[in-house]
């Protein structure tokens, strides 16, 4: 079986790792958990109809992400990844409740990271609006936090952005600037990046902070714990197990493959999932 095709999504599904994100963002974490769980079937949900999630209420967002599990588990899933920051902060506490039986992986601001490498006490931390509201963020940097600095910059519209593919444009890089440098210029050694899609535009953010600032992304430590997740449960695939990729989207598909190439990662089909009220249809 190849690796970048799943044709039969229910029998293929079973025993695999759901992933789901509110567009491209989340194949930063996909890409993450492939390298490091070569032998697992993969499963992604892009809700390109809804993105971005940033500006929704977190009530909305977390209705959303409801539908998403619901439609994931229907698939086998064995696992979710919440690769979505502003839907961890709305929507992980109550997905746990609704299926304790399932094991979830939600993003969370990499704050601990930053705190641990700062030489100068103060850190940065660039998310959504909604990430920034929610009751997760606060309890990360109350934890994490305690005697540095942690300044936090909302991005509105870099979301779109880069899902339109302005990954390294005037624009882009302007809005990028209006945020960083006034952290910057507060002598910030260490840069959370605190919602998935920001990973892609890395190579201009570390082009605007410079090399004496550490520029995190989370997408490796969520592979981990993935890993670590599984491996308790003794549910890591076989090495010789089926593995693939199958991938959907609530907007159009083509549209989303080409982004996929993007970001490099090869051109693999997706399908289309589609809303019918609070109901998502995966096919």
């Amino acid at each position: 079986m190849p690796t970048d095709d799943l044709s039969t999504s229910r029998r293929l599904g079973e025993g695999a790792v759901g992933i789901f994100d509110s567009g491209i963002g989340g194949l930063t974490v996909l890409k993450a958990i492939r390298q490091a769980l070569p032998a697992e079937r993969l499963l992604y949900f892009g809700d390109n109809a809804h993105v971005p999630y940033g500006p929704r209420s977190l009530e909305e967002v977390r209705g959303f992400s409801h539908g998403i599990t619901r439609a994931l588990l229907d698939q086998g899933c064995k696992l979710i990844v919440i690769a979505c920051n502003t839907a961890s902060a709305a929507a992980l506490t109550s997905v746990r409740q609704a299926y304790p039986q399932v094991p979830f992986v939600g993003m969370e601001p990499a704050v601990k990271s930053a705190v641990e490498h700062t030489r100068t006490g103060v850190v940065g931390v660039i998310a959504t609006v909604a990430t920034f509201q929610s009751e997760l963020y606060a309890s990360v940097v109350e934890r994490f936090g305690v005697g540095v600095e942690v300044l936090h910059q909302p991005c509105p519209g870099l979301v779109k952005q880069i899902e339109a593919g302005e990954f390294d444009t005037p624009l882009t890089e302007s809005m990028l600037r209006g945020w960083l440098e006034p952290m910057l210029a507060r002598h910030i050694d260490a840069l959370v990046l605190a919602c998935t899609h920001y990973p892609i535009v890395r190579p201009l953010i570390e082009r605007i902070v410079g090399p004496d600032v550490r520029v995190i992304d989370p997408a490796p430590a969520i592979a981990r714990q993935v890993k670590r997740v599984l491996e308790q449960a003794g549910q890591l695939a076989a090495h010789d197990a089926p593995n693939g990729t199958l991938l959907w989207t609530s907007d159009e598909p083509s549209e989303f493959a080409v982004m996929m190439t993007h970001i490099g990662m090869p051109r693999m089909e997706v399908r289309a999932g589609k809303w019918v009220e609070a109901t998502l249809h995966l096919s």
